[in-house]
Formats: structure tokens, C-alpha cells, sequence
């Protein structure tokens, strides 16, 4: 377990820091404002920029995106240092909220997953997610277990002075083929992960109106879903009782695809001119 977070001297920001202390409270008022915060995700500083001039509230990192701009896959590839110190960069050069998309914890032992989670708030993060699909397995974590690791979390972050920092808790129930049932899955999981100590629940995956109105309806804390093709209307989402709504990679994978077709037009025609008539005038 890593303890010398702490002392790093590359750590940007501290428990005591008042722009971290406002971040948080920020970020927490976004999710009790009565409406939906539409969360921009980024996977570096200059998407992260762009999504704050644009006028998003807050921004929530997306881990596969980070991983896809370092030529790598999704699924803790990314070593955690790295990983944190982007976090660190985008929190310094914004001025909203930003939460970070931590996987499953990027460890296997609880202690080393709160130690993570501990620094990435170091580093800065009004939030986090963390989600109960370890990469060691092919199925979910035991709903106990993880609720026993959210509550962990929880009292680590505010023993450090983290009191109000919003975690996240992500669960795979629709993505997982092994859940027979993710309805029910996810009502229990939500309410487990509630009591243990979790600020919002996330359910990637969940599309279906009536399952949505279901688990908003029944969950005593905010819900996350995340943008799917034909799952697309902050305002249609509100009505169904949606808190919140990110759009995970979806941006990252579009950016690069517009880079490659301009690659692709700049080597079939061999004139630069193509390059000016995408900029905006």
C-alpha cells in the first residue's frame, strides 16, 4: 500500500485547500440543484478546456478515452501515476469541478483501492468512479463486497478532510451477461451501495424507459446514466427521474475519428487546404 501520497510535492492540491474544499461543495450542489447535470467527459487538458468554454458545469474524466490518446486499451492499462497526474493537469487548468473515472480502483486489495482513491482526491478531484467490475474477473464483485469497499472509502476520504468529496458507485449490472436479471440486480446493488456510503449510482448500459423510471424512482441517491445510441435527451431522461448524464468515450472516439479522415484527405489529396476549411471562421 502506498503511503507517501501525502508528502508527494507533485500533489497540486490538499485537503485543506480551498479551491478543492469549493469544488467539492460545487460538485455536490450540481446533483441537488433539482434538474440533470449533464457531465462533459475528457480525456485530457485541451478536451477538458473545450468542454469548460463550451459552458459545461462540471467535468468527469472517461478512462477509456484517457487510455485511447496514450495508444493503449481501457481496463487499468494505464499506469495509476500517469493516470493521476492527467487528472492533476486538467484540475489545474480548469476552473469547475472535476471528477475522475478511477475503474475499478486500478488495484485488487481494498486497502490499495482506497489508497487510490485517496490520491486522486489529492490530486484535486471533487469526485470519482469507481465501478464493481474488477478486471480479474469475469463477473461482478459480491454485492457485500463492495459495499464494504465503498464504506471503507468513505470514511477514508473523510478522516483526510474529504468530507463531502461525491463518489460515484458504478455498477456493470447491464453490461455483465452473467446477471440474469439487471433489473433487480441493480435495485439491490443501488440500495446496498447507498447505505454504504455512495453519493450517486451509476448504471452504464441502462436504457429501457421503464427500468430507468424504475431504478430512479426506487434509488435513495442520484442516478447516473450514460449516452447510448437513441439514449440521448437530457430532457426526456429528467422526466424519467435521471440526476445525471455523461457520455463516457463517445466524444474522445469522435475527435479521433474526425483526425483520422482529415489524415486521410491530406494523404489522398496532397494539399494542405483542407485543414483551413475545418476551422471555424
Amino acid at each position: 500500500m502506498n503511503t507517501d501520497n501525502c508528502a508527494n510535492p507533485a500533489a497540486a492540491f490538499s485537503p485543506n485547500d480551498n479551491r478543492s474544499a469549493e469544488s467539492i461543495a460545487e460538485f455536490r450542489n450540481l446533483h441537488r440543484a433539482g434538474g440533470l447535470l449533464f457531465l462533459g467527459n475528457a480525456w485530457d487538458v485541451a478536451s477538458a478546456i473545450a468542454l469548460e468554454q463550451a459552458g459545461f458545469a462540471a467535468i468527469g474524466t472517461t478512462s477509456y478515452g484517457i487510455a485511447e490518446a496514450l495508444g493503449m486499451r481501457d481496463g487499468e492499462n494505464v499506469p495509476f501515476e500517469r493516470h493521476v497526474s492527467i487528472v492533476r493537469d486538467i484540475v489545474a487548468r480548469v476552473g469547475i469541478p472535476v471528477s475522475a473515472d478511477i475503474e475499478a480502483g486500478y488495484a485488487s486489495s481494498d486497502a490499495d483501492i482506497v489508497d487510490n482513491a485517496l490520491r486522486i482526491a489529492d490530486a484535486g478531484a471533487a469526485g470519482l468512479n469507481i465501478e464493481d467490475s474488477p478486471k480479474n474477473l469475469k463477473t461482478l464483485r459480491d454485492a457485500a463486497e463492495q459495499a464494504r469497499l465503498l464504506s471503507k472509502l468513505r470514511s477514508a476520504l473523510d478522516a483526510r478532510g474529504f468530507e463531502g468529496f461525491f463518489v460515484n458507485a458504478r455498477t456493470d449490472t447491464y453490461l455483465t451477461p452473467s446477471v440474469s436479471d439487471p433489473l433487480a440486480e441493480t435495485l439491490l446493488r443501488a440500495q446496498a451501495y447507498a447505505s454504504s456510503g455512495a453519493d450517486g449510482i451509476f448504471v452504464p448500459g441502462l436504457s429501457a424507459d421503464a427500468d430507468i423510471a424504475a431504478v430512479a424512482s426506487a434509488s435513495a441517491i442520484p442516478l447516473n446514466v450514460m449516452s447510448l445510441p437513441g439514449l440521448t435527451s437530457t430532457r426526456h431522461l429528467q422526466k424519467l427521474g435521471v440526476r445525471r448524464f455523461s457520455f463516457g468515450n463517445a466524444l474522445a472516439d469522435l475527435s479521433l475519428a474526425f483526425i483520422q479522415k482529415a489524415a486521410n484527405e491530406l494523404l489522398h489529396d496532397q494539399n494542405t487546404e483542407s485543414l483551413y476549411s475545418h476551422l471555424p471562421r
